[in-house]
């Protein structure tokens, strides 16, 4: 069951907030976001709470914005993007490797997942732990290298990479379940290629999408 936020006073979230949420899913779906699942969750989730009061005012600009740590909270288009082209269905086990702001994990379980996330910094790990739950968001959180996976709870259906990896992990695919999908972008550090991989009859199927830019995935299977 898709979990929805419980707001408290410090994250009041107003008429106007709302207001700009709507006008944002607008804009996406003029980008090609279709799935009517991923743009509710993207009106539902309040993207401000994730924002320090510095940059409060851009919360619903379509793009990307620092959160510390040489990291980033993701382009909502590119969030959507992820998410649309996971295929996601509720009840569906999802590893998500970066945790970051906490934003797509809060959106993944809008939509009903059941999310296990990994992050690999320590300061941000701590910060996204404290913070989500006051949403009503509850991921399962890990702390270490995403770029290994998750074994000790693998199989996932999914898996959601979100920093730019130089190859596709080994490690990643074998943690997906018959039938799974991984999102994962693919490239240098400067700039990847979105693919999607498909685990079929035990092959990998690879889709090749849109160029994106991403912070590095960091870990013995990413960026040293």
């Amino acid at each position: 069951m898709a979990q929805n936020p419980i707001f408290l006073n410090e994250f009041e979230d107003n008429y106007r907030q709302r207001g700009l949420r709507n006008q944002l899913v607008k804009k996406l779906r003029l980008k090609g976001i279709l799935d009517e699942n991923v743009l509710a969750a993207i009106a539902k989730v309040p993207r401000h709470v994730f924002f320090d009061g510095a940059l409060l005012s851009h919360a619903y600009e379509d793009k990307a914005f620092p959160i510390g740590e040489g990291q980033t909270i993701s382009q909502p288009y590119t969030v959507a993007f992820q998410t649309e082209k996971l295929r996601l269905k509720a009840g569906d086990k999802v590893l998500e490797v970066g945790t970051g702001s906490g934003y797509q994990a809060a959106v993944l379980l809008a939509m009903g997942a059941k999310v296990y996330t990994i992050e690999y910094n320590q300061k941000l790990y701590e910060k996204t732990k404290a913070l989500l739950p006051k949403l009503g968001y509850r991921p399962f959180f890990l702390h270490g290298d995403g770029s290994k996976g998750v074994p000790a709870k693998a199989p996932f259906d999914r898996i959601i990479v979100t920093a730019g990896a130089p190859v596709v992990p080994e490690a990643l695919t074998a943690q997906l379940a018959e039938g799974g999908i991984m999102i994962i972008p693919v490239g240098d550090q400067e700039k990847q290629k979105m693919l999607r991989i498909t685990k079929k009859n035990g092959k990998l199927l690879k889709e090749e999408f849109d160029n994106f830019a991403f912070v590095p995935l960091l870990g013995v299977h990413g960026w040293k």
